[in-house]
């Protein structure tokens, strides 16, 4: 059984991460995932969660708000919509968005409520994710 697996992060704008892993942690529609070398081959849709990565005894955080992944026996990637390190945050915009989610919620009219309360998972995991 190898140690460590080949993790791959790509976001729209650039790679996020790449390098080897030897845990993976971040949510999924159908919930909390953990990921170890030799993991059997799936795709999956990722939901708004920490994603955590494990070097070895090092483990980083990041926001990971949507997109999918691949996960082959030896390698991992995920194709991410959006994904960010803690200092990469900016609180006061995390904030606000929370406060425009929160409002088009409490109106109910014209407005998508799926896509309303996914705004508003967001910006309250970037909070949380800023206070790190």
């Amino acid at each position: 059984m190898a140690d460590n697996m080949k993790l791959k992060i790509v976001a729209p704008e650039r790679i996020f991460y790449e390098g080897d892993s030897s845990f993976l942690e971040f949510t999924t529609t159908e919930g909390d995932m953990g990921i170890y070398p030799n993991h059997i081959p799936l795709t999956a849709i990722i939901a708004p969660g920490i994603l955590r990565i494990y070097e070895g005894d090092n483990v980083r955080e990041a926001a990971l708000h949507s997109g999918f992944v691949q996960i082959l026996q030896d390698s991992v990637t995920i194709l991410a919509e959006s994904v960010e390190w803690p200092d990469e945050i900016d609180k006061n915009r995390a904030k606000e968005a929370e406060v425009r989610a929160k409002r088009r919620i409490d109106e109910e009219s014209g407005i998508d409520l799926d896509r309303a309360e996914l705004a508003l998972k967001r910006a309250l995991l970037r909070q949380r994710m800023a206070r790190m």
